[in-house]
Order: structure tokens, then sequence, then C-alpha cells
């Protein structure tokens, strides 16, 4: 069915539905297996619920569904991808189709890294007024079976929820039963996926005008009561926000603010000046809703979009709360789910340019200090996938190294850990240096290294044990340590702690001889894991209930 395949290649590829009666025929088909996300939501610290201001960003790219509608991936040359999924809390898909389904990879790559998803119901103009008429204006039975609807979809196709899009003037008996649409639909979608969200877009006034308020007022706020949030448009004061947060009350972090990267209409600021808007929200304690960042795509073009995405997140990181990893295995290759060939062990496998967010891997921070330090994806060279991790910087004069920290870490450490590090050093004098691992501790009086004799150390910072040889058990696993090639330096470490909670986790670049002068260095990183020894050894589950369909042979 031309739904579910792609009518040129036969390839499975992710879909929209278009119109009520499309929503309400809607049933689970053997035919959308596909599209089905395979990777449930990672948990990460601190949880959505926590009364810190969020990141709401709103994807809205060339009416959606482009290339990442290839559920197996396609042979896009500079694809769109995102990547910076630690400093967000929300990713939603949005198009103009009646109900946005997420394509599945965007799915898979974000809940991989603990961010949930929501899709779009969204209705416009005056096909938009017939739709809402026919299924607000009724009983209650019209708007119960379009929010069950809903619900049952987000959850067949294990996404997280709605944004509730509706652009159109609404009758007097239609408004009259948005709220219980509304709550109704929250209700569904809380019960039938854990952690799921509704969210509100500002656009219709409790009497059922269209009229954008930029804000959190009396006209709209029956509907924010209804639901898990509310989305503000984008033409914003900053008294709008001082009044949105007086009577949004203990709700303020749920009013996610509209910034428009394309800065339509008259905004505080777009594009690479977004920082501006960000501060005064901040300021005020709400929370952000970025829509369209794709903007430094779309509008400065796919030839420099790696660096110029950096520089456009690196802008907002002082307003961007990060995110905290909090159950191990941690294992990453960096892979963006792009790039311009595949590897496998460091060696090129294949050339020629491939896309497929699915294969996106966990996504480090991207720390960046102006002319110290900076953090990029390389594409030329990899480990594994199509991209590693560049690390770029100086250690200062007179100082011997500098940790550049990966990931933020927020869980009890076990006894015994295991690391496992892939590098290579690039430049002229790659032997000037080494290269390890650091894992510091949140501050506690108990927590120390090894045995009861050793003493806590000073700032809680630790550097995991080199191991040249592995203990038999481990070297299946652990093949890799001493599988360095094609110039991949491959490193075991071990770590053992009591009483401590891991805090961050950071690549150390040491220079041998201390120097008067800056020395730069680049490092590129292939893989890196941190593994609880004690479940290293467990044999990996069995595969079952295998089933194959709709073969083909040639």
């Amino acid at each position: 069915p031309a739904r579910y395949f792609d009518i040129k290649t036969t390839e499975p590829i992710s879909f929209f539905l278009s119109g009520l009666e499309e929503l309400l025929a809607w049933k689970p088909d053997g035919n959308d297996d596909f599209n089905i996300s395979t990777v449930p939501l990672a948990k990460r610290q601190p949880p959505l619920h926590s009364k810190r201001p969020r990141t709401l960003v709103c994807h809205d790219m060339r009416g959606g569904y482009i290339d990442d509608r290839f559920i197996q991936g396609s042979a896009t040359r500079n694809p769109y991808v995102f990547y910076h999924w630690r400093y967000i809390d929300i990713f939603v898909y949005f198009s103009h189709h009646t109900v946005t389904i997420p394509p599945v990879c965007w799915t898979n790559a974000a809940h991989k890294n603990g961010v949930p998803v929501l899709g779009t119901f969204i209705t416009e103009w005056t096909d938009g007024e017939k739709l809402c008429e026919a299924f607000l204006a009724g009983g209650e039975e019209a708007y119960r079976a379009v929010s069950e609807q809903l619900a049952r979809i987000a959850q067949h196709y294990r996404f997280d929820g709605w944004l509730i899009n509706l652009e159109n003037t609404l009758s007097a008996a239609a408004v009259r039963n948005l709220s219980h649409f509304l709550r109704h639909l929250t209700a569904e979608v809380h019960s039938a996926v854990p952690g799921g969200l509704v969210i509100w877009y500002d656009s219709i006034l409790r009497n059922g005008a269209l009229k954008w308020q930029n804000e959190l007022n009396e006209e709209n706020r029956v509907f924010f009561d209804a639901c898990d949030g509310l989305f503000t448009n984008y033409n914003w004061k900053e008294a709008h926000l001082e009044r949105t947060r007086e009577l949004a009350g203990p709700r303020h972090t749920d009013v996610y603010v509209g910034v428009d990267v394309f800065a339509r209409g008259e905004v505080i600021g777009g594009g690479f000046d977004t920082d501006k808007s960000l501060r005064l929200i901040r300021q005020h304690g709400l929370s952000a809703a970025i829509f369209a960042p794709g903007w430094v795509y779309e509008h400065l073009g796919e030839e420099n979009f790696l660096e110029n995405e950096n520089k456009f997140w690196g802008l907002l990181a002082e307003y961007l709360p990060t995110h905290s990893i909090c159950t191990l295995p941690l294992a990453t290759s960096f892979s963006l789910g792009m790039g311009t060939s595949r590897f496998l062990d460091g060696k090129e496998e294949e050339a020629g340019p491939w896309y497929d967010l699915s294969a996106q891997e966990i996504q480090p921070l991207y720390p960046e200090h102006k002319g110290r330090l900076s953090t990029s994806c390389c594409l030329q060279d990899a480990w594994y996938g199509g991209s590693s991790l560049r690390v770029q910087g100086t250690i200062p004069p007179g100082e011997e190294r500098v940790a550049v920290r990966l990931f933020s870490l927020q869980m009890p450490a076990p006894p015994k850990l295991f690391l496992t590090l892939l590098y290579k050093l690039e430049g002229p004098h790659p032997d000037e240096f080494t290269v390890s691992l650091e894992i510091t501790t949140w501050d506690s009086v108990i927590c120390h290294e090894g045995n009861i004799t050793s003493l806590p150390e000073p700032n809680g910072r630790y550097h995991p044990r080199f191991l040249p040889a592995l203990p038999p058990s481990l070297a299946k696993l652990l093949a890799a340590c001493h599988r360095g090639s094609n110039g991949w330096t491959s490193r075991c470490y071990e770590l053992e702690l009591q009483n401590c909670s891991l805090r961050d986790f950071s690549l150390l670049v040491s220079r041998h001889q201390p120097s008067p002068q800056e020395t730069s260095f680049t490092c590129l990183l292939g893989e890196v894991r941190v593994l609880d020894a004690a479940n290293v050894a467990a044999s990996p589950p069995q595969v079952q209930s295998l089933a194959a369909s709709q073969l083909w042979w040639q």
C-alpha cells in the first residue's frame, strides 16, 4: 500500500494522516510494523517533571517527511541532523498534515538520548473549521473518539504525546467542548503512554476567536489548565513574560515561550541572536519552545551545516540546562546517523553518502571554550559508523593537561567499572601527548577509591587504572582493547569505587613535558564505553520469536 511503502523504490516509509476520516479509520496494520519505534525512552536526570525550566525544540522543515521518511535510511548527501540532545527536554515533529506521526527514525534517535517525542494534531483555515465543527460541536462521543485514537496512535508507534495546534475560528458549540476534549485527551495519553504529554499551542481564545496572545492570560488559561503545557506564539515582549509568570504560579515551567528562529514578525531575537530571546525567558523562570532551528540548515545552506549548527547551539548553551546519564552501560561511537562513508574497526567499508537517524548513537555534551577548546563531528575518519568526535584544543602555558567533559553522569557508582577508549591523535607531533580518562564524583565524605585503606581523593577526581592485560572472562567482550588498528589506539581501564556517586566522564589530554608555551592538540574519539563490571560477565539475552515476512527472492 502506498501509505506504507514508497511508490518508486518500494522501501518502507513513515507517513501522516489527512483529515478526520483517516484519523478515525486508523487501526494497527501489519504493514506498518516498520514505523514502531524500537528504542525505549532512556532515563536521564533531572526527569522531565522536575521544576527547572525546560527546552522544547519544534522541528518544522520543508513540509516534513522529506529524506527522514525512509525508515531504512537513504543515500542523502549533507542531510539535516540534530544531535544537541543533552541540551533539550522535548522534541516535536511538526508538519501541516492533520495528524503528524513523527518519522520513526526521529523517535529512535531522541529516545536513545532520553528525549520524548511529540507528534502534531493541526487544523487550519476553513477546512480546519469544518473538521473542528465535526468533532467538537456535537456530543462527547465525537471528541472522545478523536482523543482515544490519538492516544492509541502514540501508544502503537511508541512516541510520547501530542502538540495540539488548532488555528481556525471555533463556533460557540465547538469551543464549549474544547477544554473537555483537551482534558480527555491528556488523561488518555497519560494512561496509554508512560510519561506522555499533551501541549496546547496559543491560538484560540475561550470565546472561540482565533487570536494569538503571546502569553498565558485569562483568555487562554482554561486550555492550559486542561493539559500539560502551553506553547506561546512568538511575538511577545518582556511585559508578556511578567504577566505569564504571575498567572502560571507554580506551573510556570509548563509555559513554553515560543522563539521563532526565522524571526518572523516582531520578535526579540532569532537566528544567531536567538540567545537574546532565551536570556529574557530564563530571567522569568519560564520554559522555552525553539521553533524551526533548522534555520541553520535552510537559511545558511547545507555545505557548512555542522559548523554552523555547533555555533548556533554554542551561543545558546548558557541558557540550556544540560541532562545527565543515569544508567550503565554507556557506550557510543558518536555517529550522527549520517556520513560520507561507512566505517568498521577504523577502516572505510563503503564509500558514499548515507543518512539514517535510527543509527545515530548516544551524543555527548559538545563543550566549546572560545579559542581554547572545541568539539565537533569528523566525517573523514571513524572507528565505527559514519563519524568520530574531533576534540581540538590547547594546553595553556605551564599546565600539564586539559580535561574535556564529554558526559554528565548522575548515578551511584558500582563497586567496579571497566572503561574502554579508542582514539587517534592527529597533528604534527602526536607523540608529545598522552590520552586517558577521568571520572569525577559528587562530593561525599565516605566516597573513596578501591579498598578501605585508600584515602578519599581531594576534589573527587579519579583516574582509572590502565589494564595492560585482560582477565580471561573479559577477553571476548573487551577484545577491542588490543585491537586498535588503522592508526587507532585502544585502551582499557578499571576503577574501583566505594560509596561514590558518578558525576562527570572526561577525556584527559596530557603533554609529557611541561612547557612555557601553549600546545595545540587534535584528538579523534572513535568509541568510549563505561561498563558495570558485575554486568559484563552476564550472558546476553537470547533472541526469541524471530519471524520473517514479505520475502522476495531474486
